[in-house]
């Protein structure tokens, strides 16, 4: 299992590497409604990244953790998105919360199964 700092830097890095394709291609995901619907995916899988950095960066600092981490990932992600077509930001946005949905789902079952194998080992971590 990856470490924060590493997924720190994955995070980032995957994030550079999507921004900056996003950019290139910006005039191609303008193009036709396929394309736009595709760079507003594009642009939540940022928020996604984004969030990722943020989330490891407060535990890494033992910072409290919150709906700002997602409201600060989300805004990167909208401006992103803005940067290439005006309709990318609603599907941006769909997207985001689509995949915040699944996020939650799957933090809230894995936390659960810690939680279960905590009480059967006695209370120890």
């Amino acid at each position: 299992m990856a470490g924060s700092g590493s997924s720190m830097l994955y995070s980032i890095l995957q994030f550079t590497v999507i921004l900056s394709l996003q950019q290139m291609y910006r005039t191609k995901f303008a193009s036709s409604e396929f394309y736009t619907i595709l760079g507003g995916f594009i642009s939540s899988l940022l928020f996604l990244l984004c969030l990722q950095f943020i989330g490891n960066f407060q535990e890494s600092t033992g910072a409290k953790t919150g709906w700002g981490a997602v409201i600060i990932a989300e805004a990167v992600a909208l401006i992103a998105a803005s940067t290439v077509h005006r309709v990318c930001i609603t599907t941006c946005f769909l997207f985001s919360a689509g995949l915040l949905y699944e996020v939650n789902k799957i933090s809230a079952s894995a936390h659960s199964t810690t939680e279960v194998r905590t009480k059967k080992q006695g209370g120890r971590a």
